[in-house]
């Protein structure tokens, strides 16, 4: 793991203080270094080949399909079981038992016997006995009103309405996409030795990528069961404008605690990559694509939908103020400083979202700059105890840099008001009401703010009667804090790793969480259905599987898809055609 202290460290990183609050963290965007960019990037630059060797599907779409994926190095397939799911069994909760689609992601070829194998297990999914050669196991469900006006459109020779894909993104969204030796699939240790998938849920994304593929087949199959002497298959444009939902809750929160070295990696790179940015001399040539950046964003800002009325006013309040920021650079030409000018600027007019979206197109702008970080996102985390450290030192540590923490207040109502727990019968992370709500004799230590908080009061305590004592002596008079000073004394210098918020507190946001990491995943279409779940796209804008083995597409072109438009229908001269909606 890299220190935010290293040599290497651009000296203009923003400081910890700043970027680790939970509503900041809660407004970041997809970047540049988001897994799923960085995984594309790489099957572009490696030319990656997906081809498809088994589509066995009846009249209604349900069977099997089979997709191998060839790299430089390595072959892999992705199984896919399609099945009839009766309404009442469709569900996106994750103690779901049956899904539209079941799939997985193998090393190696994929044999009958192998297949039967998947066959009779991967649609259990948890409850199955998963391959050791599976690399990823996930499911997902269909948009059914989606899959319905598309498949009619297309039986009938006509393009669906890109709005509908404006609306609902996608034909189909994940429930979960595990990976890391869960129930018996691949370790972790088997994917960090892989050059293909030695990044951050690289084989997961790769595992999301096809079912994309999938459901465009899929459709196209369906359209022409309906009317085969009729029906068109799905305009490339709609194809690439075709994303992959998720839907997710509060499951991903968990995460972001119980990995803070990991977080620590995915912040470090993108706060190195915006430093070095922010570094560069704007241009004309540079000021120019700043600026059509910025409107591709407001015109897909202005785009999207969601049903949540705080999303929405959210969204509109990002869509004014970046649009100010248009203005601004239009009024402003460009020169050596613009970025810092521009930043300074938008921490007094802007809200953070717009804040935090300039500092993306910033990296966006030099692509040439976090590339090369997309390789150290990754660590081996391990936390390890100091007992021969002086008491006194770990309280001026905490101080020094957990002082953050220190505010809470253990009388506080306020600072009280939540509990974190997993549900026994749901076996999902829950939210609680302290004192008004059941499950607080199953609460997590999730609120690592309090944690350091009453530890520091002990040690202040213990220090009273043992000035001169060491860390070892504290513990041995309470054992309790044994976890809780190991994450201290490890992440003490690595600050981007705690998130700066008392998950206790009355006003704290779960969606901040949600959002944090889903922004590093590389979502978009962020959509809440509530205060603790959350629909999202992913892929929506990439490049298709056939293109990323055309050697007459750029590589440049093809990883230019971020904040994608809606396609633009256009009548022609033998019917309807399609114009893109990138810039």
């Amino acid at each position: 793991m890299i220190s935010a202290t290293s040599a290497s460290a651009p000296n203009n990183l923003r400081p910890a203080s700043e970027v680790m609050k939970l509503e900041r963290l809660g407004s970041m965007f997809a970047s540049r270094l988001s897994f799923v960019r960085s995984l594309m990037r790489k099957m572009i630059t490696e030319r990656w080949q997906i081809t498809n060797t088994v589509f066995d599907l009846d009249s209604k779409g349900h069977g099997l399909a089979v997709y191998r994926i060839t790299t430089p190095g390595h072959c892999y397939h992705c199984v896919i079981f399609s099945r009839d799911l009766a309404p009442e069994q469709r569900s996106d909760r994750v103690i779901a038992e049956a899904w539209d689609v079941t799939f997985a992601v193998v090393e190696g070829e994929a044999e009958d016997s192998l297949l039967e194998q998947m066959a009779a297990n991967v649609p259990l999914q948890e409850a199955g006995r998963q391959h050791p050669r599976v690399l990823v196991l996930s499911r997902a469900n269909k948009s059914l009103r989606n899959f319905s006006q598309f498949a009619t459109s297309l039986a009938t020779g006509q393009q669906p309405n890109p709005a509908w894909l404006t609306s609902v993104g996608y034909l189909y969204r994940t429930t979960a996409v595990y990976g890391n030796g869960k129930f018996g699939i691949a370790d972790f240790a088997r994917l960090e030795r892989n050059p293909d998938f030695n990044r951050p849920f690289a084989a997961q994304m790769l595992a999301v990528y096809v079912l994309r593929q999938f459901s465009i087949e899929q459709l196209n199959h369906l359209a022409r069961v309906q009317s085969p002497e009729q029906a068109v298959p799905l305009h490339p444009e709609l194809q690439r404008y075709l994303g992959v939902g998720n839907s997710t809750g509060l499951g991903m929160a968990p995460f972001l605690i119980n990995h803070p070295q990991l977080i620590q990696q995915w912040v470090y790179g993108r706060e190195r990559a915006l430093a070095s940015a922010r570094l560069e001399p704007a241009n004309e040539q540079t000021h120019t694509k700043l600026r059509a950046l910025m409107a591709r964003a407001l015109k897909h800002l202005q785009q999207t939908r969601t049903e949540d009325r705080d999303q929405t006013l959210r969204n509109q309040e990002t869509v004014g103020s970046v649009a100010e920021v248009i203005d601004w650079l239009d009024r402003t030409p460009a020169h050596h400083a613009l970025y810092e000018e521009l930043i300074t600027w938008a921490h007094s007019h802007c809200s953070l979202e717009t804040q935090e979206l300039i500092n993306t197109m910033l990296i966006e702008l030099y692509p040439e700059l976090p590339d090369g970080l997309e390789d150290e996102l990754g660590c081996l985390e391990s936390m390890d105890l100091q007992p021969d450290m002086k008491a006194r030192q770990l309280k001026d540590l905490i101080e020094r840099k957990f002082d953050w923490a220190l505010s809470y207040r253990e009388d506080c109502p306020d600072d009280n008001y939540w509990f974190w727990y997993r549900s026994a019968e749901k076996e999902e992370p829950r939210l609680g009401i302290r004192g008004a709500e059941s499950g607080a004799e199953k609460e997590t230590a999730l609120a690592v703010g309090p944690r350091i908080s009453r530890c520091h009061a002990k040690l202040e305590r213990f220090l009273q009667r043992s000035p001169n004592a060491m860390v070892v002596e504290f513990l041995m008079a309470h054992p309790e804090q044994k976890e809780c000073v190991r994450r201290i004394q490890t992440l003490g210098e690595t600050p981007y790793g705690e998130i700066r918020a008392n998950l206790w507190h009355r006003d704290m946001k779960p969606m901040h969480l949600l959002r944090t990491k889903l922004s590093f995943f590389g979502a978009s279409r962020f959509d809440p259905k509530s205060d603790r779940w959350v629909r999202i796209t992913l892929f929506q804008g990439a490049p298709l599987s056939a293109e990323l083995s055309n050697h007459e597409l750029s590589p440049e072109k093809l990883d230019d898809w971020g904040f994608p438009l809606e396609p633009v229908i256009e009548a022609g001269e033998s019917g309807q055609t399609l114009q893109g909606g990138a810039l």
